[in-house]
């Protein structure tokens, strides 16, 4: 294996990784001038292996598969070294021929000797370092240190660790190009006892195929490439060079490869390239804070060279290497504000890619749902920008928080200290998530609840719950909807049967149904409407939900003696409605046909029962009697 190792990886032959043919290239797979030619769009510039020993037929005899588990059979130790008669194909790495056994790649012969030689000083010097940052961070007690020093020492930490990042992707990307299943026995992973390149990767890191991925998705756009006529700059030259500089993040920088990625050359979406570099120089000034782009050499002026010049874009005009080429006016930002001006700047580059008006290519809507998981049903799809616009403004508008604060006037005061007004604002626990699915269900509820809405079979659009009557009465156990698997919990069925009221079922001992009862614990439309004049919404000081999306509740419970009745009903949100009866929630009383409500020890420590705002059109605060003298006449 070690031999194997010395060998080196081959250059492609045939198909590319990504199915292009390289140009250039006979029938024999090489190039005019005899070398292999590499397709320039996803080779990669490195140094070529060198081949000092060919693959012998002992190495082969004396190892183990690991891919199939078997040991290597007399056939495959009779395998020529060329693999002819193995029937190993690009992709039918191993066939025919049994695979090394991994090893540790320190253990190795061969990564020893290059070790010793020069290359291993360069990596001793890495290790130097890493070990000079272990030393330093072990002298540092970070909980103990100050503000300013922990600012600085944030900072710091992040510039060291942005180079080593750089590297990573760097090293990732050439590994799983030499270790790509194409080349059959001459893949770098197949040489070492590795399945494919990702188990390689992650064999030599410890990392999650997840983050090789990662890492090889923005190294293909950053790194260099080869062609048949040399090497070529990376698809992203200014995002390599400020990755490569340590002043860009690997997160800003594969925000940016992938916001800009459908418009190069090769991309879906087509763009001026020009434009495209302006772009990419943009964002990478945006990121860093600094301007990127095409040194000028002295070829590109009458006067000599320069240390670097730029256009007013941030790009350099210079045919040199993409380097850093002066300092900028904007402020660096991080990677999600880069992520949020990316939509600009594909709108910019082509604006039927970015918003398309073909009926074929226009982004449409779709809604659907999940497998049940944890008791909830996942939603999947998207929304177009003109229908999360409309979302948006719909939550913001019942969920705008109180963002000044206020202290109470006189007549509030008074109110508070007679027992009507609750001291303070009314914290809502729920998240912002909780509270637009609220939002949603009130929504969802009205229209179900429209009689313009269409019927079903000659029914509104009713949720139907069934629940054993024995469960019923004892309060446990659980419901079923039609069409839902996910059970319904009986805390969740009292609460629609105190809206929407229940009707019983009888079925016979053989489970024939022998008739329905009469509609129960059931609040008429015209009980509703009474309810709703009179208390105008949620009763729960500070809910603003409207009073059509509340639900009517049983002050009196209905399976304790409660009447259905105007005078033991309350308008309260699905939230308000759901935790009513919780220990900690709030608590109703009815006083002459008036609610009243008393907030939670940790809202209002007094715990006094206070009468709610009233509606609008019956508040003393918001209307004159007929008879007062300061009301108008009306107009004659």
């Amino acid at each position: 294996m070690d031999e194997e190792l010395q060998k080196g990886s081959t250059p492609p032959m045939g198909d590319t990784p990504t199915g292009q043919k390289s140009h250039g290239r006979g029938s024999s797979g090489q190039s005019s001038d005899g070398q292999s030619a590499l397709d320039w769009n996803t080779s990669l510039v490195g140094p070529a292996p060198e081949i000092t020993a060919p693959l012998t037929s002992t190495v082969a005899a004396t190892s183990v598969s690991t891919a199939a588990g078997t040991d290597a059979s007399p056939s495959t130790a009779d395998a020529a070294p060329d693999g002819s008669g193995s029937g190993v194909g690009d992709a039918g790495a191993g066939r025919g021929k049994s695979q090394p056994v991994w090893q540790e790649p320190a253990e190795l012969p061969a990564v020893q000797r290059v070790l010793a030689g020069s290359f291993g000083e360069k990596v001793g010097v890495l290790r130097d370092a890493a070990r000079t940052i272990r030393a330093v961070m072990a002298s540092i007690d970070v909980d103990t240190v100050n503000d300013a020093e922990l600012v600085a020492l944030t900072q710091v930490v992040e510039e060291v660790g942005r180079p080593v990042d750089a590297a990573r992707v760097t090293t990732a990307t050439v590994v799983a190009y030499r270790a790509r299943r194409s080349l059959g026995r001459d893949s770098l992973a197949w040489r070492l006892g590795a399945t494919r390149d990702l188990d390689l990767l992650t064999r030599l890191t410890r990392c999650s195929d997840t983050e090789m991925k990662r890492r090889i998705t923005l190294g293909e756009k950053v790194c260099p490439r080869m062609s048949t006529m040399g090497a070529q700059e990376p698809v992203f030259p200014i995002v390599a060079a400020a990755l490569t500089s340590g002043e860009l993040g690997v997160e800003a920088a594969a925000v940016i490869v992938k916001a800009l990625g459908d418009y190069t050359v090769h991309g879906r979406l087509y763009a001026d390239q020009a434009q495209v570099r302006f772009a990419e120089a943009k964002l990478v000034e945006n990121a860093t804070g600094s301007r990127y782009g095409h040194a000028t050499t002295d070829s590109d002026t009458d006067g000599g060279a320069t240390d670097g010049g730029a256009d007013e874009a941030g790009a350099g005009t210079g045919t040199g290497p993409v380097c850093r080429v002066g300092d900028s006016d904007l402020v660096a930002v991080g990677a999600d504000h880069i992520q949020a001006m990316t939509p600009a700047w594909q709108a910019f580059l082509n604006p039927d890619g970015a918003a398309p008006n073909a009926p074929l290519l226009e982004a449409k809507s779709s809604f659907s749902f999940g497998t049940l998981r944890d008791g909830l049903y996942p939603l999947r799809g998207g929304v177009t920008p003109d229908l999360k616009g409309v979302m948006q403004n719909l939550f913001n508008t019942y969920q705008s928080a109180r963002t000044a604060v206020k202290f109470p006037s006189a007549e509030d005061q008074q109110r508070i200290e007679a027992g009507e007004l609750i001291p303070g604002e009314i914290l809502d626990e729920r998240t912002g998530g909780e509270k637009r699915a609220d939002i949603l269900r009130g929504i969802l509820t009205q229209v179900a609840q429209d009689p313009r809405t269409p019927t079903m079979g000659g029914m509104p659009p009713t949720v139907m719950v069934h629940v054993n009557a024995t469960d019923l009465l004892k309060n446990s156990g659980v419901g079923w909807i039609d069409g839902v698997e996910g059970p319904v919990s009986m805390k969740s069925i009292n609460q629609m049967i105190d809206n929407g009221g229940m009707q019983p079922i009888f079925f016979g001992g053989n489970g024939a149904v022998l008739g329905l009862g009469s509609k129960a614990r059931c609040f008429s439309p015209l009980q509703r409407k009474a309810i709703t004049a009179r208390d105008g919404g949620c009763i729960i000081p500070g809910c603003t939900c409207p009073p059509q999306w509340c639900e009517v509740h049983h002050v009196e419970p209905w399976q304790y003696g409660g009447r259905t009745h105007v005078d033991n009903g309350v308008l309260l949100c699905w939230y308000h409605h759901h935790t009513i009866t919780s220990s900690t929630g709030w608590k109703i009383r009815m006083v002459r046909g008036v609610p009243q409500v008393k907030a939670p020890h940790w809202i209002d420590p007094t715990e006094k029962w206070r009468t709610p705002d009233k509606h609008r059109a019956h508040d003393p605060r918001t209307r004159r009697p007929p008879d007062d003298p300061e009301t108008p006449e009306p107009p004659k």
